[in-house]
């Protein structure tokens, strides 16, 4: 394991790109309702997209340097499109918890379980999967572009270091469709039926 860290510095940075994307946000939450520092907490929360910015600028950087797009720049393009995709609503998640628990707040809502309320939350959901995934074939592209190596065509991207996250994640995104907005919308739950007694 330590000499594929060593030999994929890229990876460690993902990691640390993860573990500051909820230090500035569990930093500007805390800033918001703990200390009251609402200027503070606006800074904290704006940094955030920061280190999606370092991401992407080391890996272009990284290939810009003649290393070879590889597994490690596949996964960078995979944690910036989903960051890009979800960010702002799990920092809008963890904020409604915040608010309920440190400031008062009313109870996080729950998503909903019925009826065209439900499927039009899974149709948000997956959309949000689907512009990860535009996201991250975009940087895959402008890796590739950097790289000077092309695009390889898409039932190639499995044999392809780096694209073959770009089929992985288009596998995951299809199932995804598949298996609960479609499914939601042909056969949406609905609520049981009271009883009255």
């Amino acid at each position: 394991m330590g000499d594929f860290l060593s030999e994929n510095p890229l990876v460690l940075l993902i990691g640390a790109c993860e573990v500051g994307f909820w230090v500035l946000a569990g930093a500007g939450l805390a800033a918001r309702y703990l200390l009251r520092a609402r200027r503070m907490s606006t800074v904290l929360l704006l940094a955030v997209p920061v280190v999606d910015i370092v991401l992407v600028t080391a890996s272009v950087l990284d290939v810009a340097r003649v290393s070879p797009p590889g597994l490690s720049h596949g996964l960078a393009a995979v944690y910036l499109g989903f960051t890009v995709a979800f960010g702002h609503s799990m920092v809008r998640w963890a904020d409604s918890r915040f608010a309920h628990r440190f400031a008062g707040g009313p109870p996080p809502p729950r998503p909903p379980r019925y009826g065209a309320a439900k499927v039009a939350h899974e149709w948000r959901e997956w959309g949000k999967a689907a512009l990860g995934w535009a996201v991250t074939v975009g940087v895959l592209l402008v890796t590739a572009t950097v790289a000077g190596t092309g695009v390889p065509a898409p039932l190639d991207w499995f044999g392809d270091p780096m694209w073959s996250w770009g089929s992985r994640i288009s596998i995951a995104v299809a199932i995804w469709l598949v298996g609960w907005p479609v499914w939601t919308t042909l056969a949406p739950p609905r609520a049981p039926e009271r009883v009255d007694a």
